[in-house]
């Protein structure tokens, strides 16, 4: 039996913390498939302008989809800060700028647009509107370099590493293309079909993430997960 202190020992406090991060890594992929599906649910059944407009438009008060994409939102955060809690020790960075981006969805979530979810500089916004807006602009660019700094964090392990390396690369040249395309062409097709694929990445991301750390068997002096 291995005497406890000695070096290599499994301790109980860590095998505790193990434990609860692979727990709050499955409770994330849970959070982040049923966001997901009430979400899409809401925006196919809404009646929403096509890829013209913006899934947020589903959320608007007066649809009868509302409640049904508000919870999807909100379960989205929830996978936010679990996945930032499933991280292993060491990593920096990224479970701060994970919360900031759960809390910036719930925003977005609570805090409803008006008809259209207007957005400057081409179209008349409320102070609804800017503060709906101002929350998903922040939620996914905190989202997407915390993709950035997973990347480049050696405690995240091999497979953390690659999928948010994949998922920045991607990601990061849509959003700027969005804002691009919203400051000079503003609403239309090119940034309805833009954010839906910002999205889907975003969810596909946070899935297969959450499901790697749900499967890990703890955090190793190499940074793997075995």
């Amino acid at each position: 039996m291995v005497e406890p202190g000695r070096p290599g020992a499994p301790t109980v406090p860590r095998a505790r913390g193990d434990i609860a991060r692979r727990v709050a890594g499955s409770a994330a992929v849970g959070c982040a498939l049923a966001g997901a599906v009430a979400v899409t649910l809401a925006v196919v059944a809404g009646p929403g302008s096509g890829l013209t407009g913006y899934v947020s438009e589903a959320g608007i008060a007066d649809t009868g989809h509302a409640a049904t994409y508000r919870l999807g939102v909100l379960a989205l955060a929830g996978a936010l800060l679990l996945i930032g809690a499933a991280l292993p020790p060491g990593v920096w960075a990224a479970p701060g700028l994970l919360a900031a981006g759960a809390v910036c969805t719930a925003v977005s979530g609570v805090v409803t647009c008006s008809d259209g979810c207007p957005l400057p500089p081409f179209e008349r916004t409320t102070a609804a509107d800017l503060v709906h807006g101002g929350a998903s602009i922040v939620a996914t660019a905190a989202v997407v370099f915390a993709m950035i700094t997973l990347a480049v964090s050696g405690p995240a392990g091999p497979t953390v590493r690659r999928l948010a390396g994949v998922a920045a690369a991607l990601t990061l040249p849509l959003c700027v293309t969005v804002g691009l395309a919203m400051l000079v062409i503003g609403r239309g097709p090119v940034v309805g079909v833009l954010e839906r694929l910002i999205l889907a990445l975003t969810v596909l991301w946070g899935v297969t993430t959450a499901t790697a750390l749900a499967l890990c068997k703890g955090p190793h002096a190499d940074g793997s997960f075995r």
